[in-house]
């Protein structure tokens, strides 16, 4: 498929899981960061396809994230998604507002993850 993808999360086992269903559906080139400082800091120099942020970050929120990478990748900024644990109508648009491509919960399945990739890929 050959689209680079740039996963922030900050909980470990949460960034297996969704890296390794994400190998499972053909997306091999995948780089991850594990709090907004870095994951912007990734964005802006590896420029990927995709960004998948969570919502709960050190450093920041992955609304403020989506926001800052968005407004500082220039005239062609990368497809984001956030995703959250708890699904919060108030959350979606604040995702929007913030440049979000799409917003989903997180699954033990990553179904709405997958799903939202494909969507945008």
């Amino acid at each position: 498929m050959g689209k680079k993808i740039l996963i922030i999360e900050d909980t470990e086992d949460d960034l297996i899981i969704i890296m390794r269903y994400l190998m499972r559906a053909g997306y091999a080139d995948i780089i991850s960061a594990d709090n907004a400082g870095d994951g912007v800091r990734k964005a802006l120099e590896e420029k990927p396809d995709l960004v998948i942020s969570d919502t709960l970050l050190p450093g920041s929120s992955g609304f403020d994230v989506c926001a800052q990478i968005k407004e500082r990748s220039g005239g062609s900024p990368p497809k984001m998604i956030i995703m959250t644990g708890s699904v919060d109508a108030v959350d979606a648009v604040k995702a929007r507002r913030a440049g979000a491509d799409d917003y989903c919960a997180k699954a033990s399945d990553c179904a709405p993850l997958l799903a939202a990739v494909k969507k945008i890929m």
